[in-house]
Order: structure tokens, then sequence, then C-alpha cells
């Protein structure tokens, strides 16, 4: 199962003792799930939610809470939407509901955003708004690159009440609109683990943790990996260049090498694979990396002072294009 549908099964069954947090939590649900239509002069609620569990606790709190009854629709999916929708609508007390849940004014005018009371609740009453928007319209998206927790809107001021509800709770988010659509976002793991427990979805916290910290594990491995795999790369290519330059200055300066240059040069020769640390400890005495390097180099650098006395290529004409220093 997808967190987003494991987090909804979770807070469908999270317990809301007090009143003003389930009639938030309606509000919500009927705010972004849901919408107000007028048919024959009369106000219908509708909502449409994705989890049977979500419909169900909204139907039972609305019944609860305002001793209204609604009808609760099965639509089966279609098209981009391969799994069922259910539809919670209320016909004949639908303006009743409207006004009581407070998605309606004393003019019969929609509310844009959250209801005042709701806004000004307590902040029992913000977790009760979240736990209800997320119901209607969150998504979770597991740990990785884009990981996020995400809840659409309705409009932007039921945007900006979450961002404001959320603030309340000490957990920042961002609003913002996308191709037309407001959405309220939280990219920080942390902030995703705090808001899932303040929720209730601690069973589903506990597996975000999980997967974030395999995760993370598989990241630094792969990060180490990439790292080694580099070094290792680039010390191939500077052994390969040395010992390419090596046997051209051994050419250049034929039996003018000075003995302590030529034991250096055709350890690196002998040894083209081997590092420099490598090639001290081969050395009779054994040298130190910074010795056996600074001979190499004394080496390499005899060599092209010759060739251009001379004027013959130096010890860097016998390497291939790609391995060359550019000029």
């Amino acid at each position: 199962m997808a967190l987003t549908q494991k987090v909804k099964s979770e807070l469908a069954t999270v317990a809301a003792p007090h009143a003003s947090v389930r009639r938030a939590e309606v509000a919500a649900m009927l705010r972004f799930a849901g919408g107000l239509h007028l048919v024959g002069g009369r106000i219908v609620v509708e909502a449409e939610l994705d989890t049977g569990s979500a419909a169900r606790r909204l139907r039972a709190f609305i019944a609860d809470q305002y001793n209204v009854e609604s009808e609760l629709l099965v639509i089966n999916g279609s098209g981009v939407r391969r799994g069922p929708r259910y539809a919670l609508r209320v016909v004949r007390e639908g303006e009743q509901l409207a006004r009581l849940v407070g998605l309606v004014d004393q003019h019969r005018r929609p509310v844009r955003g959250l209801p005042p009371v709701v806004v000004g609740g307590s902040l029992a009453d913000a977790v009760g708004a979240w736990r209800g928007a997320f119901l209607a319209r969150g998504s979770l998206i597991e740990p990785g690159r884009s990981m996020s927790l995400e809840i659409t809107c309705p409009g932007s001021e039921a945007a900006l009440a979450l961002v404001g509800a959320a603030r309340r709770m000490g957990i920042t988010v961002k609003s913002r609109e996308v191709r037309g659509v407001d959405r309220v976002v939280i990219r920080d793991g942390d902030a995703i683990a705090d808001l899932l427990t303040r929720l209730g979805a601690v069973a589903t916290r506990l597996e975000w943790d999980e997967r974030r910290r395999r995760r993370e594990v598989r990241s630094s491995v792969n990060r180490l990996a990439n790292f080694d795999d580099a070094n290792l790369r680039r010390s191939a290519r500077a052994a390969v260049t040395a010992s390419a330059r090596v046997e051209r200055a051994m050419e250049i300066l034929g039996d003018d090498v000075p003995e302590h240059l030529r034991e250096a040069g055709q350890l690196r020769l002998q040894h083209r694979q081997a590092s420099l640390e490598e090639l001290g400890q081969l050395h009779t005495p054994p040298l130190t990396k910074d010795a056996i390097a600074g001979r190499i180099r004394r080496l390499l650098a005899t060599a092209d002072r010759v060739a251009e006395a001379t004027g013959v290529p130096g010890t860097e004409a016998s390497l291939p294009a790609d391995l060359r220093d550019p000029e």
C-alpha cells in the first residue's frame, strides 16, 4: 500500500474526543473535498473522497455533530482514476449543514477559506483541520530526492488558512500555485515526521522514518562509492600519464640520467599501477611518498629542459591528447 493510503487509513481511525475538533475536521473535509451547488434554488453539499474509511468517518461526524443524514455513493474508477471514489451528498438539509459548518455566511455566500471558528480555534482544532484536509486531498511522497507532503487546495484562501494552522503547530509549510492549482507543501523530512505525529499517524511516521533512514544510508553509500571510484580513476590516469612521461624522459636523457632519478623512474615503469606510497616502499632503502614523487618530478623536469635545449619533443609528446595538460 502506498504511503498516502496508509496515512489516510490510519488517520480515519484517530479518535477525536472534542466536539470542536470533529467540527474542524468536517469543515476541512467538506471544504477541500467538496463543493456547494445550487439545485432548484437549494444548496446541495457534496464531497468526493478517495478512501471509503474517510468517507464513512465524515458521514459519521456529520450525523453526530449536526444531526444531518447524508447519502454515500461509490463511483467506480475510469480513465486516469482507476480506484473507486466515494461521493457524500447532502440534499434535503444541505443549506442547514452549510450554515452550521460555516461553509456559507448568513447571506448564503460561500466562505472562500476555512470558517472563522476554525481559523480562530484552539491548537487541537488546527490539528483537526489539517487531518481533514489531508484525508480530503493530501498526498505523501516517500523519502527520496523529491520527498514531500502536499495538500491540493480549492483556492489561495484555503491554502493560507492551512499555512496559518501549521504555523500554530510550530511547523513551517509553503503555499504555491502550480499550473493554476494552489498547493500547500512540506519538503523537510523532520517537519513531515512531526506533522504525521501531530495528526495521529504514528505508525506511518515510524515507517516514514525507517524508509528515510534507509534512503539516507543508501545515498551515503552511493556517494562514498562514487567518491572512491573517482579517486581510483584519477589515480589510474595519473599513473598512466606518469609512466608514459618517465619512459620518454629515459629516452631523452639516455645514459645521462642521474642514478637516484633512474632508480625512481625504473620503479615507475616496472610498477605502472602502483601508488607513490607503494613505489616508495619498493625502493631500496624505502622512501616516503613525497621523496619518490620529488625524484620523479626532477627526472621529468630535467628531461624537459634537455628536450627544449636540443629541440626535440618533451616528455608530454608521447601522451594521448586526452591525457595532456590543456594549453
